[in-house]
């Protein structure tokens, strides 16, 4: 299958100009210039230069100036350097405010010739959103057919900022904004492409490319080893689980902070022989969203030169139904040996985090761990599809993380550890259940088992069962995968230089 519209998403091929003038110069052809309803005048400034009166202009359509409106003006053809005239409205011109508004504009150009965005008055936190929000909103998710894996809409072929020195500034915002697109397109890839294997395959590519180390444990090794965790869920499937170890290390890298990344990477989830109900199912190709941000958060490390040391781990497996599924009531033993008695075969996503926690604490002396999954149903309904969940066993790791979260976006809600409940996680017949019963907060007491693989170290798990998938296609995400966490996270490794 090619890999075009997977690990290179389409985009706009983005530049940048220091005037409207240069940005206007030559055969406007189909060239769209946007304007954002902010600063009035630069709005002036950038009609007039487009050939319009501007006052005229605005008098007679009446932009509404609410945040992500649009209106388009088409100009009649030879009149002037542009075709169309789109004026966005961006509320009270906050960065999320132009995130939205960017996103809309990707709507509304996709298939364009030439856009320009006129922004030369925004603050460099509005610029980086609005281009953010333009490759975001100007993605769909790729269709699969006879041809093979092939993009459903095309953006813009160019688009070019109007802003002086921006050129640093727009390429960290489209890396991002195209790493977060990598993990959309692996997350709805059907699963019967995508089993672990062939997540595998898609992280040696990432790492032949990036010039990273990349070593994959297939069902051999992991037997060999003792990651009991990841073979259990595995074990009914006809495509064996793998846990995939990338590593980035920079030159720059010296004495800073190193940092694992663990994605939860089950390629599709049937619950096992607590088969899930038909519409539970329906959704469950993107239960690798986890991996899939950390396998595209590594794969950007490299394009955005993070100076920091970064090893991504996916754990991947299917948990399907077979005569060799692990059960109810089944003790696994997880990698390093703790031992975790069965509860649901649906809570699978644990026991393969687990195996890969406990192993980046054992073996590869972090300073500091962050997992991602999209873990509980619990999370959901607490938070909904706008917010993840994030604990930590570290103050100020859930700041930054928080941070970094709202200067992307991806907005986080820190939840608590609370001990009380770690007695629900008890055993009578091992060291651990996986399940606790009785006492709700099932998001809550997934995270303390969680924490009962990664030591003393600073840690972090954020649950994006939620945000991890959207039901409409509107705003910044198509309907499925959303990616989200991707550009949080690179955000968070960017700011510890």
């Amino acid at each position: 299958m090619p890999h075009d519209v997977l690990l290179d998403p389409p985009l706009s091929a983005w530049s940048t100009a220091p005037s409207l003038d240069e940005a206007l110069a030559g055969d406007g052809g189909e060239r769209d210039l946007v304007v954002p309803l902010g600063d009035e005048v630069a709005v002036t400034a950038a009609l007039e230069a487009a050939g319009t009166d501007a006052a005229d202009l605005l008098e007679t359509h009446a932009p509404d100036r609410s945040v992500a409106s649009v209106c388009t003006v088409p100009l009649r053809p030879g009149s002037a350097a542009v075709r169309r005239v789109l004026l966005v409205g961006v509320g009270d011109g906050t960065a999320e405010a132009y995130r939205a508004a960017g996103a809309a504009v990707g709507r509304a150009t996709r298939g364009r010739s030439a856009v320009v965005h006129a922004l030369s008055a925004g603050s460099e936190a509005t610029t980086a959103a609005w281009v953010e929000g333009a490759a975001l909103g100007g993605w769909g998710s790729p269709r699969w057919t006879r041809e093979g894996a092939v993009a459903a809409v095309r953006p813009a072929h160019s688009a070019v900022v109007v802003r002086a020195d921006a050129e640093a500034l727009v390429h960290r915002a489209v890396a991002e904004s195209r790493a977060q697109l990598v993990a959309r397109g692996l997350a709805m890839t059907p699963s019967n492409t995508k089993n672990p294997a062939w997540m595998a395959a898609q992280a040696r590519t990432v790492a032949r490319r990036a010039g990273f180390e990349v070593r994959v444990r297939d069902e051999k090794a992991l037997r060999t080893e003792g990651f009991g965790g990841l073979l259990a869920v595995g074990s009914g499937s006809v495509t064996p689980p793998r846990l995939v170890e990338l590593s980035h290390r920079p030159s720059a890298a010296a004495g800073a902070p190193h940092v694992v990344l663990v994605g939860k990477g089950i390629t599709f989830d049937t619950g096992g022989l607590q088969v899930k109900p038909a519409e539970g199912m329906l959704g469950m190709k993107t239960d690798m969203s986890g991996s899939a941000v950390v396998l595209a958060v590594l794969a950007a490390c490299a394009e955005l030169e993070v100076p920091v040391r970064v090893t991504g781990l996916l754990a991947l497996a299917e948990n399907a139904v077979g005569g060799a599924s692990y059960r109810p009531g089944d003790v696994v033993t997880q990698y390093g040996g703790t031992t975790v008695e069965i509860g649901n075969t649906d809570a699978e996503g644990r026991l393969v985090m687990a195996d890969a926690l406990a192993y980046a604490d054992a073996r590869l002396d972090p300073d500091v761990v962050v997992d991602i999954a999209t873990l509980t149903g619990a999370a959901r309904i607490a938070l909904a599809r706008a917010v993840a969940p994030v604990f930590a066993t570290d103050d100020a790791l859930a700041e930054a993380l928080t941070r970094a979260g709202e200067t992307t976006g991806e907005t986080l809600w820190r939840m608590p550890l609370a001990d009380t409940y770690r007695r629900a996680l008890d055993s009578d017949v091992a060291d651990l259940t996986h399940i606790a019963t009785g006492v709700g907060g099932g998001a809550v007491t997934a995270a303390l088992f969680l924490r009962e693989f990664v030591g003393q170290r600073p840690w972090a798990h954020l649950d994006i069962a939620g945000t991890g998938r959207s039901d409409v296609d509107a705003g910044l995400t198509a309907k499925g995968a959303t990616g989200f966490g991707t550009r949080l996270l690179l955000r968070w490794l960017e700011e510890m230089r």
